[in-house]
């Protein structure tokens, strides 16, 4: 929050008041370093220019939580041939079409004439495949624990209406596995997590014990109002101050400790763990939903023979080393220069939840 921002603020003197208990709390420590994981956590900091207030020694890095973001150059290359193929329609989420592959985009794609059309969500991608019943339909099942359950619902309502058109192209990804192997990264140094909201009211708070348990590491669940991410902070630093390493709830407005039961049963019955690969961070073990082979006739990886594609990455991107947190958008050769959001080279310039598009829109300082 600017000091402008402060004074507008509707909870403007309570986020004082806060501001002031967390510069009085980090007065005697060393350094701390906490990662938000959600992408509308960095939106929301980098919209009220939270780290320019905070005291010097406590930073905020921004890790892998734009869904888009963290897809791999793979993954866009598969969904771009399932767009080639002319008797198939791909639909998926707006920010994913503008997302560069190897060698092309979902969105140069349909310029050529590919049928690539953008839904809100898997239940309209079901409702494209009862009206082309003489078309395969494919849905691209991206995001977190958010939206896996909602596509999970879409494959079972297929299934109950008999619809043989229809299938999902998985790279959903899981949360508490990413946040293991950040930890386990030679080049980062965390000492706690603000862990994300949404994911949380369908996971659970309870999802992130045994990282807080195995690595030492303080987690704060918080919503997305200036004065909740305040509150979580002043919650991580009185954890390490006092030498805990625990799980703790900000946004009890929201989050339980147990999650949505009947979420997690829907997606359970139709998804599986599997190994997949994120961008910057490559493989990581069960971090991912497959399909299960119940369910494989919905399955595209399995419908279709999909080809082994060369992957090429660019070289002067640095989105992946923005999404591990060890680099800030300025440190990319790219950033402002030929990467912006009307141009963009990768996909944290593309995403509205990517950390390049909000320190572009927002106009953090290079130190952020």
């Amino acid at each position: 929050m600017s000091l402008k921002y402060l004074d507008e603020y509707r909870d403007g003197e309570l986020a004082r008041t806060l501001l002031a208990r967390l510069e009085y709390l980090c007065r005697d420590q060393a350094t701390m370093r906490f990662m938000e994981i959600c992408g509308t956590h960095t939106v929301a900091i980098f919209r009220s220019g939270l780290r320019r207030l905070l005291p010097p020694n406590l930073r905020l890095i921004s890790g892998p939580g734009c869904p888009v973001c963290v897809t791999a150059n793979e993954d866009i290359d598969r969904a771009i041939w399932l767009a080639q193929r002319p008797e198939t329609i791909v639909t998926t989420f707006g920010d994913l079409v503008r997302v560069p592959g190897s060698h092309s985009s979902l969105q140069a794609e349909r310029a050529r004439g590919a049928d690539v059309r953008m839904v809100y969500g898997s239940l309209d991608a079901l409702q494209i495949a009862r009206d082309h019943p003489d078309r395969e339909v494919v849905f691209i099942g991206i995001g977190f624990e958010t939206t896996a359950p909602t596509v999970a619902a879409a494959v079972h309502q297929a299934d109950r209406e008999g619809l043989k058109n229809f299938s999902v192209f998985s790279v959903h990804k899981l949360l508490p596995p990413v946040m293991r192997a950040l930890l386990e990264s030679d080049d980062l140094r965390l000492s706690g997590f603000i862990c994300p909201g949404h994911v949380t009211t369908v996971i659970g708070a309870d999802a992130y014990r045994q990282v807080a348990a195995s690595y030492r590491v303080p987690c704060v669940v918080t919503g997305f109002e200036p004065v909740d991410i305040l509150q979580g902070l002043i919650m991580l630093v009185e954890q390490r101050r006092s030498g805990r390493a625990e799980v703790e709830i900000q946004y009890r407005r929201g989050v339980s400790w147990a999650g949505n039961g009947r979420a997690l049963d829907l997606m359970a019955a139709i998804f599986e763990p599997a190994d997949v690969t994120w961008r910057g961070l490559g493989r990581v073990p069960a971090s991912g939903l497959q399909v299960r082979e119940r369910w494989a006739a919905f399955d595209a990886a399995r419908r279709f023979r999909m080809p082994v594609i060369a992957v090429r990455e660019n070289p002067a991107c640095r989105c992946g080393e923005v999404l591990r947190g060890v680099f800030t958008p300025p440190q990319c050769p790219l950033f402002r220069t030929v990467c912006d959001p009307q141009h963009p080279k990768g996909p944290c310039m593309v995403s509205s939840e990517g950390t390049c598009g909000a320190y572009y829109r927002y106009h953090q300082d290079p130190v952020g």
